[in-house]
């Protein structure tokens, strides 16, 4: 009879065990803390969208299988680097970071726990983030975006609308990463233009002192860097009024600008990106090591343009831009 039910187990082994295994994995649910500089907004903003839609279409269901500890800093470097410590403590599984400074912030705040990065500023390399972008080496990965070329089409762009600028004042955070300025310094003087006028402001409440200076310096466009400092609904709204103003076209990354009045944005498009990203995050949280998972590179690049600000200013957009356009505002 022993033997008997011996051979039984012995049978019903290769059965549950893989039963029991599943069920084990079933029970696992993970933990994310996203971490992101901006505002949080109803409804959703692109990125956060894909994010979500990414993660549901890989499976996961928030309250069932993962649980994810958001943290917004409203434009506050000081309170990412609050959040990214708290989210150590909280013990998640995974750091999803969006932005150059959320990057900083989380990897300052550990060495260890993963970290799953959208930054659009930074060389990851030349950083220390990343060994190489083929095999990072530590704790981060993500999509990154280093693209010097990237400034010169903004200059080409700008040069499209307005045939005759010379004189470009940059709005940038005094905090972003210099390598994209000296970039675009760099494409500036390959289009004979005038040395740029590098405005810096590190709260919203600068914004007047620079048009101001933009103003005396004789500015005639504006490229607008993208910052935590001014990626928040009421900033970027003030920004393109005293752009028009001041008679000043403006280029940028994304679209969010053009759609609060700015003339011109051309950059990745964010959900793409951050669809991507999202995509790293699961193979994180699936058991691959951010030191041997690729960073990864933007492939897709959108152009937008607000017609209603185009004539404010006084411009006629060329149809030829206006066919490459992904999204005209009018």
């Amino acid at each position: 009879m022993n033997r008997r039910r011996f051979l039984c187990a012995l049978s019903l082994a290769p059965i549950v065990g893989p039963i029991a295994a599943e069920a084990q994995q079933a029970e696992k649910v993970y933990r994310v803390g996203f971490l992101n500089p901006r505002a949080a907004t109803s409804p959703p903003e692109a990125g956060l969208k894909a994010f979500q839609d990414t993660l549901r279409e890989r499976g996961y269901v928030e309250g069932q299988n993962i649980t994810i500890d958001y943290r917004w800093a409203e434009g506050k470097e000081d309170r990412l680097r609050a959040f990214a410590a708290e989210l150590v403590g909280l013990r998640v599984d995974v750091i999803f970071a969006v932005s150059s400074i959320a990057v900083r912030a989380a990897r300052s705040a550990t060495p260890t726990i993963p970290i799953v990065a959208l930054d659009l500023e930074t060389d990851p390399v030349a950083s220390g983030l990343a060994a190489s972008l083929a095999r990072p080496g530590g704790n981060v990965t993500g999509v990154f975006l280093d693209q010097p070329e990237l400034h010169a089409k903004w200059l080409q762009l700008l040069r499209e609308v307005a045939p005759t600028v010379t004189r470009v004042a940059v709005l940038r955070d005094a905090a972003t990463d210099p390598a994209g300025l000296r970039a675009l310094e760099a494409a500036a003087r390959q289009l004979a233009m005038q040395q740029l006028q590098v405005l810096d402001v590190r709260v919203a409440d600068d914004l007047e002192n620079a048009f101001q200076a933009a103003k005396k310096g004789r500015a005639e466009a504006l490229m607008v860097f993208q910052s935590p400092a001014f990626a928040v609904a009421r900033t970027e709204r003030r920004i393109a009024d005293l752009a028009v103003a001041n008679r000043l076209p403006t280029i940028t990354m994304f679209k969010s600008l053009v759609e609060a009045g700015g003339l011109l944005s051309y950059g990745v498009n964010l959900y793409d990106v951050m669809a991507r990203a999202t995509l790293l995050l699961d193979k994180v949280l699936k058991g691959a090591k951010p030191s041997h998972l690729p960073v990864e590179r933007p492939l897709r690049f959108d152009l937008a343009v607000n017609l209603k600000t185009a004539k404010a200013l006084g411009l006629t957009i060329p149809p030829s831009l206006l066919l490459r356009a992904d999204q005209v505002i009018e």
